[in-house]
């Protein structure tokens, strides 16, 4: 499968539990950490919920 990066844009403060929970699930701890991932439904499902605070590179 195809490798997607994720790059954190945004602050998580202020967000809500569910989101900041799904910025860890993706592995994103701090402010412009960037990391890769395989392009599956899972993944794409957890961007689209923390849409606002990341940017998908590749």
């Amino acid at each position: 499968m195809a490798t997607i990066k994720i790059k954190q844009v945004r602050s998580r403060i202020n967000c809500p539990k569910d989101q900041k929970r799904t910025l860890d699930a993706l592995g994103l701890r701090k402010l412009n950490s960037v990391v890769e991932h395989e392009s599956s439904p899972t993944i794409l499902g957890m961007v689209k919920k923390v849409h606002h605070l990341v940017k998908v590179l590749d």
